[in-house]
């Protein structure tokens, strides 16, 4: 799995989480070596750092400022999937390390350009 140069929108999270469908995610990787960038709707702005597994899941840690001028981090496990219309999808386990350092599910999707 390569998700280098994928684009991600939120599309369903848990109560306590802060990506919604106005965040966009850019991924890039080399090798197993995973990075991307975030932000949108609850976040000004995020980055996050990992590595692709390969069976194609990803674990990686984040941390972002989002519009009330917190800075959050968190640790995520993503596993990847497909819709009927072969769309990627990443369901994601995540856990934050700051704040009441809950955990939650979420899921984003590929953006098709």
């Amino acid at each position: 799995m390569n998700y280098n140069n994928r684009k991600f929108r939120g599309r369903s999270n848990t109560g306590n989480g802060e990506v919604g469908q106005g965040t966009v995610f850019t991924y890039y990787q080399n090798d197993d070596r995973l990075w991307g960038e975030y932000a949108g709707g609850e976040i000004r702005s995020g980055h996050l750092q990992g590595k692709v597994h390969p069976d194609g899941s990803i674990s990686f840690v984040y941390h972002h400022e989002n519009v009330s001028g917190e800075l959050m981090a968190g640790k995520c496990h993503s596993t990847p999937s497909q819709d009927d219309s072969g769309q990627l999808l990443l369901e994601e386990s995540w856990q934050w390390f700051t704040g009441d350092q809950s955990s939650g599910h979420s899921e984003i999707e590929e953006i098709i350009e």
